[in-house]
């Protein structure tokens, strides 16, 4: 047999091999993904719960403190005063006639209607005809010094005391009114105060005097 011009040197032509045919190969377009925005999730995925803001929890704590500092500044308070008034209360004696005397680290303190003070604690002369109040008689011993103060009565005025008391001191003595009040103190040295103060009471004029010294 003749070649065949489509195929030379074979008589017979070629054969396609056996079995299934291979398509030729065909490039796979990959599949969508979209890609994810910020705050979107996709329908029906639900989104992320968001972050509470910080700010109302830093103002709550600061409250809590404040009051947690206020409370125990109370309670501080409170056990302080009560420290005061259980030595005050251990220290304080009353006697059947009303006197009292408080013993404090630093001296005595005496408070008696009964006490009589002389002119020469009281550094000056009681006004002529007054009597003795109830009330306002006190005497102090400390350790930087002592004061005595007694208070009486007159149905004199004011200005006839005030100036028997100015004759008394002379002109080292000072005088203040306050509506209703008048002193006058005089200082006989640095150590050495005498304080009368005189008020008007029920008609009736009451006479303070006072009389500091100090070691």
């Amino acid at each position: 047999m003749a070649d065949t011009p489509e195929y030379p040197g074979s008589q017979v032509p070629p054969q396609p091999p056996s079995g299934p045919s291979v398509p030729p190969f065909q490039p796979v377009a990959p599949a969508y993904q979209p890609i994810p925005t910020p705050g979107f999730a996709g329908a029906g995925a639900p989104l992320p719960p968001a972050s509470a803001p910080s700010g109302g929890s830093s103002a709550l704590k600061i409250i809590l403190i404040i009051v947690g500092i206020l409370v125990f500044l109370v309670v501080m308070a409170v056990g302080v005063v009560g420290y005061i008034g259980y030595r005050v209360a251990h220290s304080m004696h009353v006697d059947k006639n009303g006197a009292v005397s408080i013993t404090t680290p630093g001296g005595v303190i005496t408070s008696n209607s009964d006490i009589k003070f002389t002119p020469d604690e009281l550094g000056t002369d009681i006004y002529p005809g007054a009597v003795a109040a109830k009330s306002g008689n006190l005497r102090m011993n400390l350790p930087t010094g002592s004061m005595v103060s007694a208070t009486y009565l007159t149905p004199d005025s004011k200005d006839k005391v005030m100036d028997f008391y100015k004759t008394r001191f002379g002109s080292q003595a000072t005088s203040m009114d306050f509506g209703g009040t008048s002193i006058l103190s005089m200082k006989k040295s640095d150590h050495d105060v005498i304080s009368i103060t005189l008020t008007d009471r029920n008609g009736k004029t009451q006479i303070q005097i006072s009389h500091t010294t100090q070691k």
